[in-house]
């Protein structure tokens, strides 16, 4: 059954893929972008959607999000998931794969991609492992990976050790057509720390992680990467040297993508004061200097996307000593502000803001989407850029609470998002028919 036909009226339409923004209307119908016009389209029977003084976008992909299912689904479920996405202004998340099982075999792909249909939410494009059961050993079936539908291959949540396992997995990948994206940590670096070198470490008597626990795999695999070819992508950089050592990488012409996550260019290691396990997470948050870094390159195009990173937990994982406390926070309901405050404060240019959240992880991974192109994928989001709005947990759509930013005061908020061409998330609240 085909979606209902809409015309979004009035909107202010930011397509930084297309180099558009301006005043439009647009056309929805059969799951595809119909027309952007400057002048009222025709409705034809279209549900007419009143929009001005908003934003109309491209819809967000969010490129590292854990769904947890299968295995822990008292965290989160790819239902509630995809329900914080799309209240979030997500149409589309790539799910990492260290579920339990992992997701190393096509077996596991299909079931993620069957219950992702079933939600009928987000798209939901998944991501192989690189090595049979996250192992870091023995390289999983990339092929039948790839040919199952993911989209990316990675270990993350683990570092690839063996240096010689990810040279093969590059040049695998790179005759698949995947990127492979790494989380860097060199485990003899950062064995039993549990928060950034510096002084918040040392005031609170924590086992400190050095920075160079990520920047030298960064290097190492950058090496490997100029030396085979193919496609890497680095996760959550957090230090300004590894933004560094990207933006050389990128001027010698190697096809090195990069993320950043919310959490890393808002916070420093300062969250943590009085052991706040909510501001725990790997790589861990960092000093002033390595957050101004970060922002540099999202502003500058070393760093390609914002990702979010999104990683549920329970209240007992984080209800622990600081060092024996889980890794992670949710992000998806909150990544879209945390993103503005950048615009507020002159980092970013608004068109580079929504490059970075829609065109940009499209491009990274080569994903439909990111773009009000006609003909395209009816994925939008609308946008109320000046609402004011204070961060409850307890009233998020994910299965999980846990955030450092409960009761921070938040400018910008997704009103709408269709998916497909379908209202998933309308006037601030879930549809109806989409809830179980």
């Amino acid at each position: 059954m085909s979606p209902p036909a809409f015309v979004l009226r009035g909107g202010r339409v930011m397509d930084p893929a297309r180099g558009v923004d301006a005043v439009q209307d647009v056309l929805l119908r059969g799951g595809h972008v119909v027309a952007t016009s400057d002048r009222p389209l025709a409705a034809d029977g279209a549900r007419e959607v009143d929009v001005s003084g908003l934003w109309v976008c491209p819809g967000f992909i969010d490129l590292h999000v854990h769904l947890r299912e299968p295995g822990d689904e008292g965290k989160e479920t790819i239902l509630t998931g995809t329900r914080a996405a799309v209240a979030g202004g997500y149409t589309a998340v790539v799910a990492m794969p260290n579920t339990r099982p992992p997701n190393d075999s096509a077996l596991v792909t299909r079931l993620v991609q069957e219950r992702a249909a079933a939600a009928r939410l987000a798209r939901v494009w998944p991501a192989g492992a690189i090595s049979k059961g996250l192992a870091g050993e023995e390289m999983a079936e990339l092929g039948e990976l790839a040919a199952a539908g993911c989209v990316c291959f990675t270990d993350d949540g683990r570092p690839v050790m063996n240096a010689g396992l990810m040279r093969r997995v590059l040049q695998y990948a790179r005759a698949l057509g995947r990127p492979v994206m790494v989380h860097e940590e060199d485990l003899t670096l950062a064995a039993g720390g549990a928060l950034t070198e510096g002084t918040q470490a040392t005031r609170l008597g924590l086992l400190p992680i050095p920075r160079s626990a990520e920047v030298s795999m960064v290097a190492r695999d950058l090496v490997l990467l100029e030396e085979v070819g193919g496609h890497l992508h680095i996760a959550h950089v957090s230090c300004a040297e590894s933004v560094r050592l990207l933006r050389e990488a990128k001027a010698r012409g190697l096809r090195v993508t990069a993320e950043a996550a919310p959490h890393h260019f808002t916070l420093t290691d300062a969250a943590v004061a009085e052991w706040n396990t909510d501001a725990k997470m790997t790589p861990p948050l960092r000093g002033p200097e390595d957050v101004a870094a970060v922002r540099q390159g999202l502003a500058d195009g070393t760093l390609d996307a914002i990702a979010t990173d999104h990683a549920p937990h329970g209240i007992l994982d984080k209800q622990l000593p600081f060092a024996e406390a889980a890794n992670g926070v949710v992000g998806l309901e909150t990544a879209l502000p945390l993103t503005l405050a950048l615009v507020r404060a002159g980092v970013l240019p608004v068109a580079r803001a929504i490059e970075l959240l829609s065109s940009g992880p499209a491009a990274a991974f080569g994903l439909p989407g990111g773009q009000l192109l006609p003909g395209g994928p009816a994925d939008v989001t609308v946008v109320d850029p000046v609402a004011e709005w204070t961060v409850e947990p307890q009233r998020f759509h994910s299965r999980s609470r846990n955030t450092p930013f409960a009761g921070m005061r938040m400018v910008g908020r997704v009103v709408h998002t269709f998916v497909g061409g379908r209202p998933v998330f309308f006037e601030g609240a879930l549809e109806k028919e989409e809830t179980p």
